[in-house]
This record gives C-alpha cells, sequence and structure tokens, in this order.
C-alpha cells in the first residue's frame, strides 16, 4: 500500500478521540490540519514528537492549525499519554486500523531482522480545502515539528 501523496484530497475519516470525543476530517473543513501518526503511546521516539508538538502548540494556533494525533492504541491509553505529558491535543484511538489504512501508513517494516506490520510515523499537512499539502514520511523526530510548522505557516 502506498501512502496518500500531496496534492491528493485527504481520505475521510472518523476517529474516536480521548474524553470519548469523535473527530472527522468533515468537521474540520476550512482549518489547516496536521495529522501525524506515530507507532504507540508512552514509547521514546512518540512521547519525544508529542513533546515537540506540545511545546509549539501556540506557533500552530497562530498559524489557525489543528494538530492531531493518530495511533492504534486504546482511548483509556492516550488519556493516560495526555495526561502523563499535558498535550493540549486530540488523540485519535485507530484500533481497527482504518484511519493508517487509508492513508498508508500501515506497513511492513523490519526491526534487527524480523519483519511485522506498524504504523511508519508519518505527518500530514491537510490545507483548509482538504487536500494534502505536504507528506513526511519515515519521520525522524529531531526537527520534524519546526519543519511541518514551517511548511503550515506557507500554507
Amino acid at each position: 500500500m502506498t501512502m496518500v501523496e500531496a496534492g491528493n484530497t485527504a481520505p475521510a475519516f472518523k476517529g474516536t478521540t480521548d474524553g470519548d470525543g469523535t473527530i472527522t476530517l468533515k468537521d474540520l473543513k476550512g482549518k489547516k490540519i496536521v495529522l501525524y501518526f506515530y507507532p504507540k503511546d508512552m514509547t521514546p521516539g512518540c512521547t519525544t514528537e508529542a513533546e515537540g508538538f506540545r511545546d509549539a502548540i501556540k506557533e500552530f494556533k497562530k498559524a489557525n492549525v489543528v494538530v492531531i494525533g493518530v495511533s492504534k492504541d486504546s482511548v483509556k491509553r492516550h488519556e493516560n499519554f495526555k495526561a502523563k505529558y499535558d498535550l493540549p491535543f486530540a488523540l485519535i484511538s485507530d484500533e481497527d486500523g482504518k484511519i493508517c489504512e487509508a492513508y498508508g501508513v500501515w506497513q511492513k517494516k523490519k526491526n534487527y531482522g524480523r519483519e511485522y506490520m506498524g504504523i511508519v510515523r508519518s505527518t500530514f499537512l491537510i490545507d483548509e480545502k482538504g487536500k494534502i499539502a505536504e507528506v513526511w514520511e519515515n519521520v525522524r523526530v529531531k526537527g520534524h515539528v519546526d519543519k511541518v510548522l514551517t511548511a503550515a505557516r506557507a500554507l
């Protein structure tokens, strides 16, 4: 499966969030969105990435951008993650993997010679009309949030 590419219409989604909420792409029409996919709550790289978005949230808000994280963790695990790291944005629980599959981030991965299916750390910048403006695949956490913020401001 290939990832959604820049210029494509963002795949519609409906996701369950912390606090018994739901978010759909349709609800966010007219807003710029950073939709970032990450493998697992409470792991070092995912925590560092979430903290980066947290620390830059005022700048994203100034640029009229909504930040949303997505993983296959449960809503309860997301609530614990948000509370522990004081994350001021929604986390979608994609336990059935439908959103991950729609965006093409559920892929075969290799680690220490072992192959398995998992989320490829990826970020999608979606414009106000619901089009993918930019895609970052196989994200390296260090410096990533700054790149996304620069692109979001230019949008």
